[in-house]
């Protein structure tokens, strides 16, 4: 007989190890979590691309549940990189202990819901099935890459990276001619960083975007503490704001000032 569960998790991202845990720890529920990553990490577990970055504010891009990880955990920079987001959800889910709830390097195939048992059956890809009554897939809007379809591919002899499968080891790009295909944030990331390796780099660009420098910058240790001593005024009036980010919204269109 497969294993029944109260609620099985997709996903072991920002919203995967919250719903671990708050399924888990606060409702006293019986949690069963997969992720087809070897690891915790979500997006920033898959995309290890040169020059990976989140361009939220790292006070804002975590979590505001626990008062213990807002005080242990002190962010590098203004705005994190992928190894950084990476090594922040790891902190996470060891200081929650949610890693013994999940199964990693697994991929669900199949949820099916049945009217008369009035539970979830849930299929692996290793041919593993459980039940539950509660199916939530954390998985995100990001999981599911598109390859590119570029005529001459298959003929290409040199080598081809897509920045959502980047490899997990280093790519050195030394002294070899470099093409880059897009311009979007992902694109401006990897051009800025493969610039300063490559012995020549050509930029391919459909339709041009507009961007602003990020205006990065390291924290002191000194501003560190004080955050972590202030989350909460830092914080304040997150949840009643677009995107959890406390900003003053623009009064008026850009369209509607002069230059």
């Amino acid at each position: 007989m497969p294993r029944h569960h109260d609620v099985v998790i997709v996903g072991a991202g920002f919203s995967g190890l919250y719903a671990v845990h708050k399924f888990r720890d606060e409702l006293g529920l019986d949690v069963k979590g997969f992720e087809a990553a070897g690891g915790p990490g979500g997006t920033w577990w898959w995309n290890r691309y040169p020059g990976a970055r989140c361009d939220i504010e790292s006070i804002h891009y975590s979590y505001s549940f626990s008062e213990e990880i807002q005080k242990r955990w002190q962010w590098s920079e203004r705005f994190a990189s992928q190894p950084e987001i990476l090594a922040y959800l790891e902190f996470v889910a060891d200081t929650l202990d949610v890693r013994r709830s999940f199964t990693f390097d697994t991929r669900v195939t199949s949820a099916v819901w049945s009217d008369e048992d009035k539970h979830w059956t849930v299929t692996t890809d290793d041919g593993e099935t459980c039940t539950a009554r509660f199916f939530i897939a954390a998985s995100g809007n990001l999981s599911v890459p598109t390859p590119p379809e570029f005529a001459g591919m298959a003929e290409f002899t040199g080598d081809i990276y897509t920045t959502s499968r980047w490899p997990h080891h280093e790519v050195d790009l030394s002294g070899k001619r470099v093409a880059v295909i897009g311009t979007g944030s992902t694109g401006i990331q990897v051009i800025q960083e493969v610039a300063k390796q490559a012995k020549h780099l050509t930029v391919f660009q459909r339709t041009p975007n507009f961007a602003l420098p990020l205006g990065n910058e390291p924290v002191s240790p000194e501003r560190r503490a004080w955050i972590a001593e202030n989350h909460a005024e830092l914080r304040a009036g997150c949840r009643e704001s677009f995107m959890g980010i406390p900003f003053e919204p623009p009064e008026v269109s850009g369209a509607a000032v002069p230059a």
